[in-house]
């Protein structure tokens, strides 16, 4: 768990989100503390990650649901891991007149 948390710690600092699907009926409490929502997740050195780029969902949460939810609940919090990162570097969107003058059209 030490080096897990080291690894999201230094993770936490590049373009990437980890998501993690918990599955069957263990006790979770140490993903749940990766996911960091109840708190900043710390280093065993105590450096705290830059952003929080874990999701964790236990799937018997999801057990008789839709895969679409299994999916909604995996993938909610990506966009905003993808906006911290870019903002966190000072990289902003194009405009649409930047990507629309940047296309080549085909004939």
């Amino acid at each position: 768990m030490a080096d897990t948390r080291e690894a999201i710690v230094h993770a936490s600092h590049l373009p990437m989100s980890v998501i993690i699907v918990g599955i069957g009926n263990a006790d979770f409490s140490d993903m749940q503390m990766l996911d960091g929502d109840d708190g900043i997740l710390r280093s065993p050195k105590g450096e705290p990650v830059l952003r929080d780029i874990v999701q964790f969902v236990p799937f018997r949460n999801f057990k008789h649901a839709s895969p679409a939810a299994l999916a909604k609940s995996v993938l909610a919090e990506v966009p905003n891991q993808v906006v911290d990162y870019y903002n966190g570097k000072g990289i902003k969107p194009k405009c649409m007149s930047e990507y629309e003058s940047s296309r080549t059209l085909a004939p």
